[in-house]
């Protein structure tokens, strides 16, 4: 497993908001335990809200969503795009600006400081990646808030194609990196999708409406909130 594919696996551990001990995240990732230390460490200094120390154990208390701001999601969503379009130039300053941006975006989320030497940390794939995740957003989004099935191409993090069909529920933003829950039809289950790795989105003729068991707040990180609107 890649050590960004690990960062990201760890917070879908701690978002349950339960105290986790190190030993118990190594165990299941099939690392070590410094490797684990290491790797909270990094998300500390990324600005993920981990609360915790070595010995006792580790939990995040507060939601990670993208909160109301000056900018809307989509403003930001297109403002992340337009970073990791220029960041691929060949320009150095360019390069340089899309740095800065990101790290006076970084400075105003509520409850999270990101140091300048770490701001790009937690952007856990190249800018060409993050770049091609933007093109379903409006898809993700209307089905959102159409409560809309769609059928998913997801490419998992072994590089297999996956088909899931799939109720969207929820998109959150990590840092530069999106991600979509929902409760897949396929698994029977809820599953957490990167939107970077999204091939395909398609809207299905299928609406649906709340079930008990398959609604936002049915699902663990959020069994204690309220589903947002």
């Amino acid at each position: 497993m890649r050590r960004t594919d690990r960062l990201f696996d760890i917070i879908q551990i701690l978002r349950d908001g339960n105290l986790h001990r190190a030993q118990d995240i190594a165990e299941r990732l099939e690392v070590s335990t410094r490797t684990i230390y290491r790797d909270m460490d990094t998300l500390v200094a990324s600005g993920v809200p981990v609360e915790g120390a070595r010995g006792v154990g580790y939990m995040v208390r507060e939601a990670i969503t993208l909160p109301p701001l000056t900018l809307t999601s989509e403003e930001l969503e297109a403002l992340n795009l337009g970073m990791a379009i220029v960041a691929e130039a060949a320009d150095p300053d360019l390069k340089a600006a899309a740095e800065r941006l990101a790290a006076k975006v970084d400075a105003v989320l509520p409850e999270r400081t990101i140091a300048e030497a770490d701001a790009w940390k937690f952007a856990v794939y190249p800018f060409a990646n993050v770049a091609r995740g933007f093109t379903q957003m409006p898809t993700l989004r209307a089905a959102i808030k159409a409560r809309q099935k769609l059928h998913l191409t997801y490419r998992r993090i072994d590089d297999a194609l996956t088909e899931r069909v799939i109720r969207p529920l929820h998109m959150e933003y990590w840092g530069r990196v999106w991600t979509l829950t929902a409760w897949c039809e396929t698994r029977e289950d809820f599953r957490v999708f990167r939107v970077d790795l999204i091939e395909a989105a398609t809207p299905l003729p299928e609406l649906f409406v709340d079930e008990p068991g398959k609604r936002l707040m049915d699902y663990q990180p959020y069994a204690d909130t309220s589903a947002p609107g």
